[in-house]
């Protein structure tokens, strides 16, 4: 397949959407299945799901300041959505989408969740061994997204293509 701007275009946004789809689907799935503050196995004990309500940041950082994370993460999708716009490869548009879409996905909680607009609480709920703090697919997507584009950089590709 050529690489042109509106495939690259395309990808990103295809990307991002999807990740947003899927993680407000499931939230919503999670929400009406499971009871809160109660583990249930998944995958054996490995993964589990547990169902919270997180209103601090990443890792329960930052407890009780929301709307300061509902800021930070409207301005880090602008950014992303500048540089996704901008990229020159699928792949790093498809990086861009992967990081946009869990973007999104958790500043949609941000804004529509209760308590409500700007300090709605993240839906958390998978829980792995180890202490681990729980989490989402948008936190997922943050991660491997900010991982694959360290990995890039460290075999020597410049952001962005």
């Amino acid at each position: 397949m050529k690489n042109t701007k509106a495939l690259r275009v395309f990808l990103f946004a295809t990307v991002a959407a999807l990740i947003v789809l899927a993680d407000q689907v499931i939230k919503n799935a999670v929400i009406a299945q499971l009871t809160p503050q109660q583990s249930y196995n998944w995958l054996g004990s490995v993964v589990r799901l547990y169902l919270t309500f997180n209103n601090s940041a990443a890792f329960s950082m930052g407890w009780g300041i929301t709307w300061i994370f509902t800021l930070i993460s409207a301005c880090a999708a602008i950014a992303l959505a500048w540089f996704g716009l901008r990229a020159r490869t699928q792949l790093w548009s498809a990086l861009a989408g992967l990081a946009l879409g869990g973007v999104l996905g958790n500043l949609t909680d941000r804004l529509f969740r209760a308590p409500g607009f700007p300090s709605g609480q993240v839906v958390d709920y998978i829980q792995i061994p180890f202490n681990f703090p729980i989490f989402n697919l948008a936190d997922s997507a943050i991660c491997v997204a900010a991982g694959l584009t360290v990995l890039m950089v460290a075999r020597g590709s410049k952001i962005g293509g």
